[in-house]
């Protein structure tokens, strides 16, 4: 039977994760869709870009694969100063650098030009996603991670289902001289400097700082937080050294470096891929390609509100990850009939995203602090090299075969190894972690 205390208090725990919700999701939603158009509209624009320049498939994989090399070197202080220092200010500091980047993307006139504005950006933008990982550990409890993780992870789809026409149009533009791919890169990459600054005044870095909760809302999530934190120390307090020699820290970066390799070889050729197998125009396949960003939407929200409700994370992770390999090689069996293969390709999708939410509850289940933060930023950092991979060897075995089929096969692989990775994680130990956090 519950008491009047009782009540008052799920009332307070009601308000609180609606207010938090409501004042912080929406906004790092639309950092990110920013910043993943930032990442990824090469892809796009490689539908003119490729002739302007005179860029071969491999030129083109290898420049999109580099900006993971400079993403790689700043992931783990950058995580640690998200949790040691200020969020607000590390995340604005990457946004204004990076949309500075991308906007010299639209004047690049050279192949070691487009290498060297590519390694940038990946610099400028190291640290914004683990960082926000972590800074969402500071305002959500281990049970409404997932479904928060699943909101700010849903701007990837939004970002290119909003991003494929957007950028469709734009290469269609001519503006004082410019070409449409250089106006893509100038156009998109703008918004990051504004809301960098924006950044600054808009985010709290912690629950005690925000005034924008009442009273009896800030010390329940402030007690709720800490107990949490404490509860994992009590468990086993991991210094960082420890965590990065962890088990399950190893396969976890293992397994986000497969699962990458598939993400980026196919956001990045997925346009071409479409372009060859239809021959329709930029602007049609850019509308088609925003197809498969469809299904992947209703899939991460999905997943993140089935993975909270279940308490189950590794399952959740590796069915997705087994589904977006499927979807892959059945892309390949279905190759001579477009429609087939981009039903094929909305699958693949579907399970590339859909495993998000999960995965990336995981590490907190058992970490906590700055141990936590750093393991974050190893997984990121190492895990996001698959993204050089990726684009590189598609654009590798397209120019010495004169075919994606086997690019698009290795990346099918590669997420089915992501699946037997997470699989391999132990289910005892992520229970005992989850007990301790929940108890």
């Amino acid at each position: 039977m519950k008491t009047n205390q009782d009540t008052s208090l799920s009332s307070v725990a009601l308000r609180a994760r609606r207010r938090i919700t409501r004042r912080i999701m929406p906004y790092l939603s639309l950092l990110f869709m920013i910043a993943y158009l930032d990442r990824v509209n090469v892809g796009y624009a490689a539908l003119q870009m490729k002739g302007d320049l005179g860029f071969s498939d491999d030129i083109l994989g290898f420049g999109a694969g580099i900006f993971f090399v400079g993403y790689f070197l700043l992931e783990i202080p950058g995580c640690i100063l998200v949790e040691k220092w200020s969020a607000r200010g590390w995340i604005a500091r990457i946004m204004i650098s990076w949309g500075v980047v991308a906007v010299l993307m639209g004047f690049m006139r050279s192949r070691n030009q487009f290498y060297v504005l590519r390694f940038l950006l990946g610099i400028a933008e190291a640290g914004f996603f683990p960082g926000i990982v972590v800074y969402l550990s500071h305002w959500f409890r281990y049970e409404d991670r997932a479904k928060a993780l699943g909101m700010f992870m849903a701007a990837i789809p939004i970002a290119n289902i909003v991003g494929s026409p957007v950028s469709g149009l734009l290469l269609g533009t001519h503006w004082l001289g410019l070409a449409g791919w250089r106006w893509l890169f100038i156009v998109e990459g703008a918004p990051a400097i504004v809301f960098g600054v924006v950044t600054i005044f808009f985010l709290t870095d912690r629950p005690h700082q925000a005034t924008w909760l009442a009273e009896d809302e800030r010390r329940w999530i402030t007690e709720e937080l800490a107990r949490e934190q404490q509860a994992k120390r009590v468990a086993h307090l991991y210094r960082i050294r420890e965590a990065f020699r962890h088990r399950e820290v190893i396969s976890l970066t293992l397994a986000y470096f497969f699962i990458i390799t598939a993400v980026y070889g196919f956001n990045f050729w997925l346009p071409t891929l479409i372009k060859k197998a239809s021959g329709s125009s930029n602007l049609t396949v850019t509308l088609v390609s925003a197809l498969p960003y469809c299904f992947a939407l209703a899939t991460i929200l999905l997943v993140g509100w089935s993975s909270d409700r279940t308490k189950e994370r590794r399952w959740h992770t590796a069915i997705c990850m087994m589904v977006a390999g499927a979807g892959l090689f059945l892309s390949v069996v279905a190759q001579n009939h477009v429609a087939l293969a981009v039903s094929m390709f909305c699958v693949a999708a579907a399970g590339m995203y859909g495993y998000l939410p999960g995965f990336w509850s995981l590490p907190t289940s058992f970490l906590s602090g700055t141990a936590a933060a750093a393991s974050i930023g190893l997984i990121n950092s190492v895990g996001n090299l698959g993204g050089f991979a990726g684009p590189y060897i598609v654009g590798y075995l397209s120019r010495r075969t004169n075919s994606f089929i086997g690019g698009v096969l290795y990346l099918s692989l590669s997420a089915f190894l992501a699946a037997g990775l997470v699989l391999s994680l132990r289910a005892a130990r992520s229970k005992q972690g989850l007990a301790a956090v929940t108890t």
